[in-house]
C-alpha cells in the first residue's frame, strides 16, 4: 500500500504516531484502570516499544492501531485502528480495536473512531470479515463493538500468552461479515472519512 492513511471524523484525526505522542500513552499504559482487562500495566520503556511497532506496523500496512488525537486540542488519547491477527485462535484476520485514556471514558470516542474504522475496513480493504476480541468481562468494549454493527460468535477462545487459570484467559470474539456491513451502507449507518497521506 502506497503510503499511509489518515482518518478524520466529527472530533478525532486516526493517524500516524508522533514521538509527541509517547508521554500521554504512556500515561495511558501505566493507569491500572485503562489496563485492567490486559495482564499488567507497562513501564515507560515498554510503552515507548508499544508506540513504535504500532508505527512500525502503520508504516509497513498503511494502516494499523493509529494514534487518536482530538481535534480541539491537539491531544493524543490513545489508540483506535485495525490490526492483522495471525498467531490466535481466532486467526488470520482483521481485528478492530481500541484503548483511550480514562480521562475520555464515556464520551463516545471509541465508538466514533471505531464507526471510522469499521467503514475503513470494509471500503478501502475490501474485507470479507471484520473481528473484534476481548476479556469476557470487558463488557465496556463488547458495547461498542455491538454500537458498530458486530454481534458474538459464540466461539471464545483461551488466549495463548495469558496463563489458563487467569480470569483473563478466556476471550469473546465478535465479528461483522461484509454483506451485514452492505446491509449497514443501505441505511445510511456508513461514515468513511479518510484522506491518504504519504
Amino acid at each position: 500500500m502506497n503510503g499511509h492513511f489518515q482518518i478524520t471524523t466529527v472530533r478525532l484525526r486516526l493517524r500516524q504516531w508522533r514521538d509527541s505522542d509517547r508521554a500521554d500513552f504512556a500515561r495511558l499504559t501505566a493507569d491500572p484502570e485503562v489496563m485492567a482487562f490486559f495482564p499488567a500495566t507497562l513501564s515507560r520503556d515498554e510503552s515507548d516499544a508499544l508506540v513504535t511497532r504500532l508505527q512500525d506496523l502503520i508504516a509497513d500496512n498503511g494502516f494499523g492501531f493509529w494514534a487518536v488525537e482530538l481535534l480541539e486540542s491537539g491531544e493524543c488519547i490513545g489508540f483506535i485502528g485495525l490490526h492483522e491477527v495471525l498467531d490466535l485462535p481466532c486467526g488470520p484476520g482483521i481485528e478492530i480495536g481500541w484503548r483511550l485514556a480514562r480521562a475520555h471514558w464515556g464520551k463516545g470516542y471509541a465508538t466514533e473512531g471505531a464507526l471510522a474504522a469499521r467503514d475503513f475496513a470494509f471500503a478501502q480493504l475490501d474485507l470479507d470479515e471484520l473481528i473484534a476480541l476481548a476479556v469476557v468481562a470487558n463488557f465496556p468494549s463488547r458495547a461498542v463493538m455491538t454500537r458498530i454493527g458486530m454481534t458474538d460468535t459464540g466461539r471464545n477462545f483461551a488466549h495463548p500468552r495469558i496463563a489458563a487459570d487467569s480470569p483473563l484467559s478466556e476471550h469473546v470474539l465478535y465479528s461483522l461479515q461484509k454483506s451485514d456491513y452492505e446491509q449497514l451502507e443501505k441505511a445510511g449507518t456508513a461514515i468513511v472519512e479518510w484522506i491518504s497521506t504519504n
